[in-house]
């Protein structure tokens, strides 16, 4: 009898001794790595904020995630980041939907001129325009937020003070700005960001359709003298956080409340970036002598009613594809009302 005691009270050492063994030495806890990009230089404001962004995750699930940051185009072109995500290249992308126009064309129409005055007001509108719809056509990847620029109006080399005198000027757009230009007796040529200051220094372009920041964020006040406050043709530029499905959906339930706790505060934060950014690149622009011309009521009405084909045509193509476009547009009027009262 005192042999078993013996026995039992050696197994109960021996089991106590492999547990604490076990819980002292047990390797820890391998973080989560996350690769996010964007075309966005380093130099661009939306890049320390996606870091905010990403640093803000980082604390909240108490170091489980940890993000590795490739802007500027270093893993992923702009038109190549929505792939790359759905591949797995990355595992978070932050592009434009224009990048790749013809194939998000519920997004499309967030981006037509329907009179945008402000980053914040896009902001709201097109994540209010995607929890309302959401289009199947993003269905494949986990959306985290959506933000987009302040107005799109013309920097030019030359001045632009009436409908006229857009007739056979050389304008750098994409996607529906393209389509603007034209409207406007422009000849539109498809270019990204990252190749319009060459373009414009070099005269292959004479203006560029994009928010006022371009003006600092890309060095386009030195390279244009005229900014023409088109707002009656205000348009936007819808952008997309996004995230690999499959890596989404392997996340820990605590990790995916991590990044959902944070997507109204960065949507607010997306809107001022790019309105301080306007903001700044005003100013930049009038520091370097160059002449901002606001538009009469009566001229930014001709220009509104010059571009309605655009927006027309866009209806009667997504209603082909079975896409209740009419509705799309008039909930994105409303939408734009609603928050340039607020």
């Amino acid at each position: 009898m005192k042999a078993l005691r013996c026995f039992v009270v050696i197994s109960l050492s021996l089991i106590l001794v492999s547990t604490t063994l076990t819980i002292t030495y047990a390797a820890p806890k391998k973080p989560i790595e996350l690769r996010w990009c964007t075309f966005f230089p380093p130099a661009h404001p939306l890049y320390p904020m996606s870091q905010k962004w990403g640093g803000e995750i980082e604390k909240l699930t108490g170091g489980q995630v940890k993000f590795t940051y490739f802007p500027g185009g270093t893993l992923l072109k702009g038109n190549e980041i929505y792939d790359g995500v759905l591949k797995g290249t990355a595992d978070i992308g932050m592009s434009c939907f224009a990048y790749t126009r013809g194939r998000f064309p519920a997004m499309e129409a967030v981006d037509l001129p329907l009179g945008y005055t402000t980053g914040t007001v896009a902001s709201y509108v097109i994540n209010d325009f995607y929890s309302k719809f959401k289009p199947k056509e993003l269905a494949n990847v986990k959306m985290l937020f959506l933000h987009a620029h302040g107005a799109g109006i013309l920097h030019s080399k030359k001045p632009v003070y009436k409908l006229e005198d857009m007739k056979g000027l050389k304008v750098r757009s994409t996607g529906f700005s393209a389509k603007v230009a034209k409207a406007l007796g422009a000849v539109p040529v498809a270019m990204p960001m990252g190749g319009t200051y060459e373009a414009l220094q070099k005269g292959v372009v004479e203006g560029s359709f994009a928010p006022i920041e371009v003006l600092k964020t890309w060095k386009q006040a030195e390279v244009v003298k005229y900014t023409t406050e088109c707002y009656g043709v205000g348009y936007t530029t819808g952008f997309f956080v996004a995230m690999n499905l499959k890596k989404w959906n392997s996340l820990p339930k605590d990790v995916k409340e991590a990044f959902e706790s944070v997507r109204t505060k960065y949507i607010t934060a997306s809107g001022g970036v790019w309105d301080a950014g306007d903001e700044s690149g005003r100013k930049y622009g009038l520091s370097l002598g160059n002449k901002i011309i606001p538009l009469s009521d009566e001229e930014n009405a001709r220009w509104a009613k010059a571009i309605q084909p655009v927006i027309s045509d866009y209806v009667k193509k997504a209603e082909g594809k079975g896409l209740p476009a009419k509705e799309y547009v008039k909930t994105l009027k409303a939408l734009i009302e609603k928050y340039q009262k607020q």
